[in-house]
């Protein structure tokens, strides 16, 4: 297991990220998922998370954007969420302790229950999500 610090710095974020995403891709039931839409624009996808996550848990204000719309018509379900979430916490846990690494895990979980409720809604109304 890695050293857990306080995140504290960019390249704190970079470590999460990547090493988030790095299991992402190899989990069995997110990486098609995930690769299908991504495809060859990994680099951009992880720079844009580098932004969300520095504006999030370090106050740094780089994230331009709204993160919902391109998840809204993903084939995904709770059991998705559950284990990104399940990912995700790992990867927090095995890097980081304090007080911003228990807002991320929170951040993850309050994204996670959103985008799953808005995801529902879209399906079931056949809406289309405001950008």
């Amino acid at each position: 297991m890695a050293t857990q610090k306080e995140i504290q710095t960019l390249t704190d974020i970079k470590l999460l990220v990547d090493s988030f995403y790095g299991k992402i891709r190899e989990d069995e039931m997110l990486k098609d998922i995930f690769n299908n839409v991504i495809q060859n624009r990994w680099p951009q996808h992880l720079e844009k998370m580098y932004t969300f996550w520095q504006t999030v848990l370090l106050d740094e204000y780089t994230y331009n954007g709204t993160p919902f719309p391109p998840h809204a018509k993903l084939p995904i379900e709770e059991e998705h969420f559950n284990r990104w979430l399940k990912l995700f916490n790992q990867t927090v846990d095995e890097y980081f302790m304090g007080e911003k690494a228990t807002r991320a895990k929170w951040q993850g979980e309050r994204m996670a229950e959103m985008f799953l409720s808005k995801i529902r809604y879209y399906k079931n109304n056949n809406a289309i999500p405001l950008v």
